[in-house]
């Protein structure tokens, strides 16, 4: 098992930047990639920025070059750095693990608010 916790949500001006956090703990060295997602208001949950054990990154086009995910594994924490806050960025973001054995987990989730 593996539990995730996210913090760094809030309200922000547009233009504006916020740094989320994933703080992991549990059965950690099973975990292979982390990522975080996104979920508006009668939207799908979507990516927003993945990074693999080696440290390979991805970005979907919407925020490439604005957000920018790292992972300290010292710390089992996981951050996605935003940039350039967009309103449309406003959403419930989550952070998600996906282990060696295919599994997923998932945070609660944190708000993040960016107003016009």
């Amino acid at each position: 098992q593996v539990q995730l916790v996210e913090s760094g949500g809030g309200l922000v001006q547009a233009g504006g930047s916020l740094r989320l956090s994933c703080a992991a703990s549990g059965d950690i060295f099973s975990i292979d990639t982390m990522g975080w997602y996104r979920q508006a208001p009668g939207k799908q949950r979507e990516l927003v920025a993945s990074i693999t054990s080696g440290g390979r990154t991805n970005y979907p086009d919407s925020v490439k070059g604005r957000f920018t995910i790292s992972r300290d594994n010292a710390k089992n924490t996981v951050y996605l750095q935003m940039n350039s806050l967009k309103p449309e960025d406003t959403a419930v973001y989550y952070c998600n693990a996906n282990t060696w054995y295919g599994t997923d987990y998932w945070g609660k989730g944190t708000l993040l608010t960016v107003s016009s």
